[in-house]
């Protein structure tokens, strides 16, 4: 579908497949262990939004859970929503799934194959563990209750690696699975 302007404009499919990976990272961080940084299938729903949708439209998606939150609807974990989720020391991670977004994104030429993708994949994951583990160790000093970056990855990151990885790899096995069964096309 072309618009006036020659520009692509997003098909009612597209919508449809954003609203529903929007929905999906909401309910999947609803599925809450609570933690220093609570243990969330968020990272899935990343993922998925990502691999079914592609850099563009998944980064989209991502953006508009993100500003859904930001609104004070409780899409984050624990039925949470409003800035000061952002504001607070676990806000970066949730900024952070953007920079995922953008990364594939940008790095999308070499997502061609599932070893690819999970490359690019991870290396977003990693930026997003960066930036949160930052953001942490900001907002906890700011407090006054001082968290170095270091201790902030024994505390932020390294408990969610594995765990991590295997909601990658969970992803990336759904992800192919729906498009042999015709759920989803084979772009």
């Amino acid at each position: 579908m072309q618009s006036n302007a020659g520009t692509r404009s997003l098909s009612v499919r597209d919508l449809t497949y954003t609203a529903l990976m929007t929905a999906l990272m909401a309910v999947c961080a609803w599925i809450t262990v609570p933690m220093t940084v609570p243990f969330t299938m968020q990272t899935f729903g990343v993922f998925m939004a990502l691999l079914v949708l592609g850099g563009a439209k998944g980064t989209t998606a991502i953006a508009l859970y993100i500003l859904l939150g930001m609104a004070g609807v409780p899409v984050f974990s624990g039925f949470n929503g409003g800035i000061g989720v952002l504001a607070g020391p676990t806000g970066g991670y949730i900024i952070g799934f953007l920079f995922t977004g953008i990364l594939y994104w940008a790095l999308q030429k070499f997502c061609k194959n599932r070893k690819g993708k999970a490359g690019v994949l991870a290396a977003g994951l990693c930026l997003c563990y960066a930036f949160g583990t930052a953001w942490f160790s900001h907002v906890m000093n700011s407090r006054e209750t001082p968290v170095g970056f270091f201790q902030a990855i024994g505390m932020c990151v390294a408990p969610y690696v594995l765990p991590d990885l295997l909601k990658l790899l969970l992803a990336l096995q759904l992800n192919e699975r729906l498009k042999k069964a015709g759920v989803l096309s084979r772009s």
